[in-house]
């Protein structure tokens, strides 16, 4: 059993046969009676209020996955980077035990000032405020969470008396085929305007490798397309630190993936010669360090217990299983 089916499962076992059976994408299918809701409220944890998400996503021009609405959709990814993290944004001392799991020298955390209300620690579905990556032909009119880069999670932290941006990609029930992103197909162009995009970036940056030829290369197959291109980000953002409003002087690209998505973490990747996900990204960067691969439950592990009980159970019987 794949790891997304094994959560199918904990999902339909989780919620009331009432629950479930909802539309996704407008259709109806009966294998949805197992994880797909009739409400999206329903969801979202008891720990997270709906009514807040929707505002801050609301305030901030912020898009929600295949749709206007928060999705139904029991697997989502963004919902589940929600559920984890939108109780603790505006605790300093929680947010500030996530990052000391990453890096256990960090001292602390900032408000971070991308928001319409600046008094959250971490940030959703951040864009730059300039289009570095050329991904809008030039045009700063980046949408957050839609048609351009956007990093799931942000958090700016503190080490040495530099700023340092956690950039958060969060994963969970995702595996991916080999399609090369690079080519052209459909009677379309799309391969050449990424090449376009990206190839010469690559060629500038200091923590991806340089190649010969991008035609083809791992930076185009996923999950490695996202990652090359959350990279170039984090990049353009400190290096344009004075014309962007999250100023940060470093950057940590933190994968959050859980440790049973085998098809994610061990699929023998074609475009790396048969590796894994973890030793094909490590081989594409001057600095590995960089990069940190991170389970949701090693991220919480330095989270409270006692004041952060509830939030832990929740999370552990939907998601840590």
């Amino acid at each position: 059993m794949t790891y997304k089916e094994r959560q199918k499962e904990i999902q339909e076992a989780l919620f009331d046969h009432s629950q479930l059976g909802g539309k996704f994408k407008g259709d109806y299918h009966p294998s949805y009676d197992r994880f797909i809701l009739k409400n999206y409220k329903d969801n979202f944890i008891e720990q997270v209020c709906y009514d807040d998400v929707i505002k801050y996503f609301d305030e901030n021009g912020i898009g929600w996955w295949s749709g206007d609405v928060p999705t139904t959709h029991t697997l989502s990814s963004q919902i589940a980077c929600i559920n984890h993290l939108f109780p603790l944004r505006k605790n300093r001392d929680a947010v500030l035990a996530l990052a000391k799991s990453i890096d256990p020298e960090f001292e602390s955390v900032e408000i971070l000032e991308n928001d319409k209300e600046k008094d959250g620690y971490i940030s959703f579905e951040v864009v730059s405020t300039t289009d570095h990556l050329n991904e809008k032909r030039g045009q700063n009119n980046l949408k957050r969470g839609a048609l351009c880069t956007s990093i799931d999670a942000v958090i700016l932290a503190k080490k040495k008396g530099k700023r340092v941006m956690l950039t958060i990609e969060w994963k969970y029930v995702e595996s991916y085929g080999n399609e090369d992103k690079s080519q052209n197909k459909d009677g379309r162009t799309s391969g050449d305007t990424r090449l376009r995009r990206y190839s010469g970036l690559i060629d500038n940056s200091k923590q991806l490798k340089s190649l010969d030829n991008y035609r083809g290369s791992v930076y185009f197959f996923e999950p490695f397309y996202q990652l090359m291109r959350q990279t170039l980000w984090a990049e353009q953002m400190v290096k344009h630190k004075d014309n962007e409003v999250i100023k940060a002087d470093d950057y940590l690209h933190v994968h959050v993936v859980p440790r049973g998505n085998n098809e994610l973490l061990h699929k023998k990747y074609p475009c790396s010669g048969g590796k894994d996900m973890l030793t094909t990204w490590k081989g594409q960067l001057k600095n590995p360090n960089k990069y940190v691969l991170i389970s949701p439950a090693e991220l919480f592990s330095k989270l409270p217990c006692d004041e952060w009980k509830e939030l832990i159970c929740t999370l552990k019987k939907r998601y840590w299983q």
